[in-house]
């Protein structure tokens, strides 16, 4: 988080607090840095300018001891987009090759990207750790019993996200809470028992406390809390709880402004800067540019999931796949997605036809979110023109025809939404949040929740809200007025042939199996190159192999493509009960030795 109006707080009390660390055993025991003593924090301004600390890493970027900030993106484009069948790498073979080995499942415990989230996610704690403990230490009268109860709640809610980050990508965690380190002198936590329970609670405790709505919208809210505490629910299975959670926030639930939670009427408003902080947005982490921060303060961490050519010109990573632009085909009599035969073939695309060349987009019929997924030649690139294929693809023949938009601004806006990170390309950042949980996710969630009680009337609608909205003809992509000036606006008709229905009965009438796989479907394309979905088949999975079933049909699609190379993926594959989780990084593990002996254990298969 790092809001203008909060710049003079970390001006002044938080750029020498004890707040920046470089990783597990060494964060841990630093001191403060600069000259600001726990006993001069010990007050509102210095507990408060702690508490913004806590927040502003969330983003990622901003710690002490960790690289480039496209290896810790909030975002996760790449240990939850390109690791599963969302993505490709992008941009060329051999660059960054670290990313291929995640996306083709030989990663190992020593590549920098995975020491880097972990410290960075850690730093988060640390940070949310020293408010509590500072705060401990105010005895001025200057925080107020319901001041210092909001500020625990944040806190704490903050050191729950910043863990759970942390179980979703390894499962096997410490958790790390105000007392470790500075207390007991005890650094060396281990990763043997689950940190669920902890997180819960932590979770529990904000929703309780927190009030419902915040003076500054960036802040979390009672229902963020429980929103969170539901998807801790959901990645356990235990969706009894999460189904009691998801009906109150869907029933009651309102953002931090106090704006009842909603679908935006148009989908693509959600990855809109100037429709930010909107009634959809459950829980945002905030990104600003143009505040004398040289970009860092944008969403530095997806820097380089720009187009070769377009906006920004930089740097061609994290092309959606073949597979996912298939899965918007729908069916041309009900508009319904081809659950079992979506990937039978491929979407139209322009291999082997020159940049030049006449081309004509696929003709059958398409789900309208596509266009707002993936760049595709010959459509409306928002108000950028028409994509133009080959040309804005660093290496189409290697890594595929399709180009990321969800990360990109809009040429009318650009002036005031985008900047420039530190030296990069150009417009390279963005002032678009990232919103961690919106309200689709909710209603998926508790359409999920639905179709395991066996309630799957109520599942069905809750997926056709979602679909209904996409449905709305004014929200999709339309054809400009004129394609060689964008800027002369766009006309009624549709940039392709967009058909969408919503479902009928088919839930109850099909069974608790449809209903499941269509549930799973709704997400992967509602959600697509956000994050999310490597995640959301690693909770599917629960040790069925159902991850390795899909990632493995999806490598054997994308791999078997005439004219399309993926080298890197040639002999890829997910191994059951490994690929699931990531390896523990080794620095980590090395930096746990005690007497002789690691007290972080790997996991499997590592």
């Amino acid at each position: 988080m790092k809001p203008s109006n909060y710049k003079f707080i970390i001006a002044t009390c938080f750029t020498c607090l004890l707040l920046l660390y470089a990783c597990k055993k060494d964060y841990l025991e630093k001191q403060p840095l600069g000259s600001l003593s726990e006993t001069t924090l010990a007050n509102k301004a210095g507990v408060e300018g702690l508490l913004i600390g806590a927040y502003s890493l969330l983003d990622g970027v901003g710690q002490s001891g960790t690289g480039a900030p496209f290896y810790t993106p909030v975002s996760n484009w790449v240990l939850g987009g390109i690791a599963s069948d969302d993505a490709h790498k992008g941009s060329e073979y051999g660059d960054i090759s670290e990313y291929q080995q995640i996306e083709n499942y030989t990663e190992t415990p020593v590549i920098l990207p995975f020491n880097e989230k972990w410290t960075a996610l850690y730093a988060g704690v640390q940070r949310a750790n020293d408010v509590l403990r500072i705060l401990a230490k105010v005895t001025d009268g200057s925080i107020s019993d319901e001041e210092a109860k909001q500020i625990t709640a944040e806190a704490r809610f903050l050191r729950a996200v910043y863990h759970f980050e942390a179980a979703k990508i390894w499962r096997n965690v410490p958790y790390v809470d105000e007392t470790i380190g500075f207390v007991n002198n005890n650094y060396n936590v281990p990763n043997t028992t689950p940190i669920w329970p902890k997180i819960e609670e932590d979770l529990e405790f904000a929703a309780t406390n927190l009030t419902d709505t915040k003076s500054e919208i960036a802040r979390a809210n009672s229902w963020a809390a429980k929103a969170f505490l539901a998807k801790a629910y959901m990645f356990q299975q235990k969706f009894a709880d999460a189904r009691t959670l998801l009906t109150d926030i869907i029933t009651k639930g309102v953002t931090s402004s106090g704006a009842k939670y909603a679908l935006l009427q148009k989908f693509a408003d959600n990855f809109n800067p100037s429709k930010k902080n909107n009634s959809e947005a459950v829980f945002s982490v905030q990104m600003t540019v143009h505040d004398n921060a040289n970009g860092a303060n944008g969403n530095a961490g997806d820097v380089l999931n720009f187009s070769s050519g377009g906006p920004a010109t930089c740097c061609g990573f994290y092309q959606p796949s073949f597979s996912l632009v298939n899965s918007f085909k729908t069916d041309p009599v009900t508009g319904l997605p081809l659950l079992d035969t979506w990937n039978d073939f491929d979407v139209k695309n322009d291999q082997g036809i020159a940049s030049d060349a006449p081309f004509t987009p696929y003709t059958g019929t398409l789900d309208p979110r596509l266009d707002y997924t993936a760049g595709r030649r010959g459509i409306p690139y928002l108000d950028w023109g028409l994509m133009p294929g080959r040309i804005w693809i660093v290496s189409q023949d290697a890594m595929g025809p399709y180009i990321s938009i969800k990360n990109v601004y809009y040429r009318a806006d650009q002036a005031a939404t985008s900047d420039t990170y530190e030296g990069w390309a150009v417009n390279e950042v963005t002032s678009n949040n990232y919103v961690m949980i919106r309200y689709a996710d909710v209603l998926l969630w508790a359409a999920e929740c639905e179709v395991e009680a066996g309630s799957l009337s109520q599942a069905e609608a809750y997926v056709n809200m979602v679909r209904a909205r996409a449905a709305n003809p004014e929200g999709w992509v339309h054809t400009y007025v004129d394609n060689n000036d964008p800027s002369k606006g766009f006309t009624n008709t549709p940039a392709a042939n967009y058909k969408i229905g919503v479902y009928t009965g088919q839930f109850s009438q099909q069974g608790q199996d449809y209903a499941r796989k269509a549930v799973r479907f709704e997400r992967k394309i509602e959600l697509a190159m956000e994050g999310h979905r490597f995640f959301d088949l690693q909770r599917y999975d629960n040790g069925t192999g159902y991850m390795a079933n899909v990632l493995n049909a999806y490598i054997q699609h994308e791999t078997h493509i005439p004219g399309y190379t993926f080298q890197y993926m040639n002999g890829a594959r997910f191994t059951k009960g490994k690929n699931e989780l990531y390896p523990i990084p080794q620095a980590q593990i090395d930096l746990s030795m005690q007497n002789g002996n690691a007290t972080l254990i790997q996991n499997p298969g590592y």
